[in-house]
C-alpha cells in the first residue's frame, strides 16, 4: 500500500537535525526542529502548517526567521510546540525586529505557538502580524497522554527527555489507512467523487453499520441520489491497513528514565531519527554533553522494536569517519553489539 507520509532528514546526518514529513496527497507538511533550514526552498516551508521544536538551542530554533521571513505578507497560520518557556522565546525572537509598516498589510499571517508543561498543560499564545506580533494568551488545554495534536487522520505525541533542560521527543502517527477498491465500485455502479471522503470520515467515527451514506453526483443531465448502509460499503469498497509511524529522538543522556520514554515513544515504529552524536568509546565525554552515543542509539532502536532506523546529529569531529558511527549503530540495532549500553 503506498505510503501517505514521506520523512526525510533534511540537513544529512552531520548538520542541525531536522525532519521534513510531506503528506503525499495533501498540500501540507510537518516540521520536526528548526535549525538551519536555508536547504529548504520556500515552496516546501510554505506547506508547513505545524512544526514541533525539541528545545530552543541555537541548532534545533534559529529557523524561526527565516519562517517568518517568507511567510510575511501571506493569509498564512502556522502552528509552533515546544517546551516549557517556548512561548516567551518565541515572543522574544519576534520582538527583536521593528514592525511599524505591517498594520497595512492586506493579508494576516499568524503564529500560534503552545508550550507543553510537566503538568500536562498545553499553554498557546497567538502573535499575528498586523498587530506587531504582539503576544495574545489563548485559552490552554491539558495534552493528555502527551497528544499535542490530534486530526482526523494523525495524532503527534510528545515525551519530556532529559538534556540538562527539557526536551522533546516526538511520535507521528497516522491512523488507519481507508483505501477504496475502486473496481469494486464499478461492478456496483457507484461513483468516485467527494463522497467517498465522506464514507471514509463516517468509517473512522465508528458510524453503525445500518446508517446510510449520501452519494451524489451529475451524469450529464442526470442527477443520482442512493444511500447504501456503512456497513455494506466498509465490507465490500473500502481496504483497511496500519498507518505509518515516524519517531524523533534529539538530544537527550542515556539513562533508565530517558530509555525508558524513547521505548515507549518509538514503540513499533516504522522510522526512528534518533541522534547518534558520539562514538561508544566516547561514552563519557557523551555523558557529560547530555548525548548518545551510537551504540546507544541503535541499542534504544532495537528495544523499541522500530524498523528503520536513521542516524542523526552526529559530532562534527567524525567527519571522515560516519562509517565507524554506522557501524556502531547497526551493530546495537541487529544486536550484534554489547548488550551494555
Amino acid at each position: 500500500m503506498t505510503s501517505t507520509l514521506q520523512p526525510f532528514l533534511v540537513n544529512g546526518p552531520f548538520g542541525d537535525p531536522m525532519v521534513y514529513v510531506d503528506f503525499r496527497f495533501g498540500r501540507r507538511a510537518l516540521l520536526f526542529d528548526l535549525g538551519d533550514i536555508q536547504s529548504l526552498p520556500a515552496r516546501k516551508i510554505l506547506r508547513l502548517t505545524h512544526i514541533f521544536v525539541s528545545h530552543t538551542h541555537m541548532d534545533h530554533f534559529m529557523g524561526l526567521d527565516r519562517i517568518v521571513r517568507i511567510c510575511l505578507g501571506r493569509a498564512r497560520s502556522l502552528s509552533l510546540f515546544g517546551p516549557q518557556g517556548f512561548i516567551d522565546r518565541v515572543e522574544h525572537k519576534l520582538a527583536a525586529y521593528t514592525w511599524n509598516l505591517v498594520q497595512g498589510y492586506v493579508t494576516d499571517f499568524t503564529l500560534e505557538a503552545s508550550e507543553w508543561h510537566l503538568s500536562g498543560e498545553l499553554r498557546t499564545a497567538r502573535f499575528r502580524c498586523r498587530s506587531g506580533f504582539e503576544r495574545e494568551d489563548r485559552p490552554s488545554r491539558f495534552a493528555t497522554d502527551g497528544v499535542l495534536l490530534d486530526e482526523e487522520n494523525f495524532r503527534v505525541l510528545a515525551t519530556i527527555l532529559d538534556h540538562r533542560t527539557a526536551c522533546l521527543g516526538f511520535a507521528l502517527e497516522e491512523k488507519q489507512h481507508i483505501n477504496v477498491w475502486k473496481s469494486r465500485l464499478t461492478e456496483i455502479g457507484l461513483p468516485t467523487g467527494p463522497w467517498l471522503n465522506e464514507l471514509k470520515t463516517a468509517v473512522r467515527h465508528g458510524g453503525s453499520d445500518d446508517s446510510e451514506v449520501c452519494t451524489r453526483w451529475t451524469d450529464r443531465s442526470c442527477h443520482h441520489e442512493r444511500a447504501p448502509p456503512l456497513g455494506v460499503l466498509r465490507r465490500d469498497v473500502l481496504r483497511f491497513a496500519p498507518g505509518q509511524k515516524i519517531a524523533y529522538v534529539v538530544d537527550t543522556v542515556y539513562n533508565a528514565e530517558n530509555e525508558k520514554r524513547v521505548r515507549q515513544l518509538a514503540h513499533n515504529a516504522d522510522y526512528l531519527f534518533i541522534e547518534a552524536v558520539f562514538l561508544h568509546q566516547d561514552a563519557e565525554h557523551a555523558a557529560r554533553k547530555y548525548h548518545l552515543t551510537a551504540r546507544q542509539a541503535g541499542t534504544l532502536g532495537r528495544a523499541s522494536g522500530t524498523r528503520r532506523l536513521v542516524p542523526m546529529h552526529l559530532s562534527p569531529r567524525y567527519v571522515g569517519f560516519e562509517a565507524d558511527i554506522y557501524r556502531e549503530v547497526e551493530e546495537a540495532f541487529s544486536g550484534i553489539a554489547p548488550e551494555s549500553a
